[in-house]
């Protein structure tokens, strides 16, 4: 009977050392599946043969969808050229479209490659991202009705201000000026409309948005052209993706000899601008400021 039950108790241990076993290989197995995926993301895009690169769909003119369902716009231009250097044809891209509150969480779960929607790059995102690079300078703005008095953030206190979720203006005003009422949207089209239809005052948002939108809008002026930070817009890629980045990188430095940007500028951009904003104050070539 000792017998049985020793012989028993030894089998359960041989188990469990086996258990063990099989489970840390399983860890093992699982750690160098995930580095390989991560080293091989460049392979991974060629064999699919397109790359998935997220932009807004509704901020001209930075990224949007025209009339004929065409992407168009700054970040457009870039998309096609990453896709181009990649895959060798900038049609081999798939636009996936995005709203500023999600742009991290369709990195993290793989829903694209990349994001090029107009993002601002700023310490607590690079937490979750990382990013390239930049291309563009920006800080932020605030737009109201021609004949409302705003000089400074002062002058907001007693007014609804309408803000885009997740985006830099958002934070600043939050952060800083919680006093301030807000009225807060998912998407850009709603978060004006709503100035529009007048349910809010002013608007915060990125200048150089602004400064296209107020164009062809002589009832409405940038009433603060520059807020917070002076920021940079650049990529961004999943959160140790350094192959990717690199590759994004070297691109960027390599289209400085051609003025990519400043050409992407004159082809999306200056049009959409009044003739006093300097593509100086917007571009950035070789990612250097």
């Amino acid at each position: 009977m000792k017998r049985i039950i020793s012989s028993a108790i030894l089998a359960l241990f041989v188990a469990f050392l086996s258990a063990c076993s099989n489970s840390s290989s399983k860890e093992d197995t699982n750690t160098t599946s995930a580095s390989t995926q991560a080293a091989s993301t460049l392979e991974s895009i060629k064999n699919n043969g397109v790359v998935r690169i997220g932009v807004f769909g509704d901020k001209p003119p930075f990224g949007f969808v025209d009339e004929k369902g065409v992407n168009q716009g700054y970040d457009v231009v870039f998309a096609k050229r990453i896709a181009q250097e990649l895959l060798g044809d900038e049609n081999k891209v798939q636009f996936v479209l995005v709203e500023a509150a999600n742009r991290v969480e369709f990195l993290k779960s793989d829903k694209v490659d990349i994001i090029l929607a107009n993002f601002t790059q700023t310490p607590e995102r690079a937490e979750q991202v990382d990013f390239t690079l930049p291309y563009m300078k920006v800080a932020l703005g605030v737009v109201v009705p021609q004949d409302l008095n705003v000089t400074s953030v002062d002058d907001l206190k007693d007014k609804t201000l309408i803000l885009n979720k997740g985006t830099t203006a958002d934070a600043f005003f939050t952060t800083n000026y919680p006093e301030i009422k807000s009225l807060k949207f998912d998407q850009n089209t709603e978060t004006f409309a709503a100035l529009l239809d007048g349910r809010g005052q002013a608007l915060a948002h990125d200048n150089t948005l602004l400064f296209a939108w107020v164009k062809d809008k002589p009832n409405f002026k940038v009433a603060i052209q520059e807020l917070g930070n002076k920021d940079v817009i650049a990529a961004a890629v999943k959160k140790g993706n350094d192959e990717l980045k690199n590759f994004i990188n070297d691109l960027i430095v390599k289209l400085a000899d051609e003025q990519f940007f400043h050409k992407a500028y004159d082809a999306t951009l200056k049009e959409a601008f009044t003739d006093d904003i300097n593509p100086e104050s917007v571009v950035i070539e070789g990612g250097k400021l």
